[in-house]
């Protein structure tokens, strides 16, 4: 049986009704893929619906889709994640938000740190966030997940430290007695700040442990930025999330 394509549609999804795709979703289909009208497509909006739908319109600029039956998306994480991630170069950030999309995460928030090589002036955050949210958003065409994770502008480590002060938080530390084994178990969610390229400095640790953060190691190794964070991600869905006993990926029910 062929893979049906995933494309987020960010609109409300609604039986019986025809839809125009975006200008980047209609390009991949018709211009990169050579989709023709009749293929049946699953569109997603972001927001954890999903729908069957067909292809009405081989347009590389308009495709139209005509929307079937709906149902709600069953890849989400029960454990909610939020990375407050150090700010990095280029393509190691957009590493970290393609698989910290794919792990389940629900939201990101970038911080500038003391040692983050790159720098992002106020008049380019916005432009960055967007661009990391498209490659949320094709992380989630991939990866079967239906609600695409909130990805905030990069601001200072200070900010992001109060992102959801009602979930707990840990802070990777390669100093840290502790490990996730250790520590206990959230019951609703949890937030994860991983250092940039140079870690965070002692001062940006204290801040976080005066903010509530725990801090915690991940084994006797020195992790790069992008794999820690990824390693953590994935821990904590093992321990904790879906990763140990993960249900079958999104679906239409038959």
């Amino acid at each position: 049986m062929a893979v049906r394509r995933r494309i987020h549609h960010p609109a409300p999804l609604e039986e019986d009704t025809e839809v125009r795709l975006s200008p980047e979703a209609s390009g991949h289909l018709v211009r990169v893929l050579r989709l023709t009208p009749g293929t049946p497509l699953i569109l997603f909006d972001g927001t954890g619906t999903e729908a069957d739908a067909v292809l009405v319109k081989a347009d590389p600029k308009r495709a139209i889709a005509r929307v079937g039956r709906i149902w709600p998306g069953t890849a989400e994480a029960p454990l909610e994640l939020v990375l407050i991630q150090g700010y990095s170069r280029g393509a190691k950030m957009d590493i970290v938000i393609q698989k910290a999309t794919e792990l389940g995460v629900s939201m990101i928030a970038p911080a500038q740190c003391a040692r983050s090589v790159a720098r992002v002036d106020a008049s380019r955050a916005a432009r960055r966030a967007g661009h990391w949210r498209q490659v949320a958003v094709s992380a989630c065409e991939q990866s079967g997940r239906s609600r695409v994770p909130e990805i905030q502008e990069p601001t200072t480590l200070e900010k992001a430290l109060r992102v959801r002060p009602d979930l707990p938080g840990f802070v990777l530390d390669p100093a840290a007695a502790r490990t996730f084994v250790d520590v206990p178990r959230p019951t609703a969610g949890l937030r994860l700040l991983v250092g940039p390229e140079g870690g965070l400095s002692e001062d940006e640790v204290r801040l976080a442990a005066e903010a509530g953060f725990q801090r915690v190691r991940l084994g006797p190794r020195i992790l790069r930025t992008e794999t820690a964070a990824i390693a953590a991600l994935a821990v904590a869905g093992f321990l904790w999330g879906d990763l140990a006993h993960p249900s079958p990926a999104s679906a239409p029910q038959t």
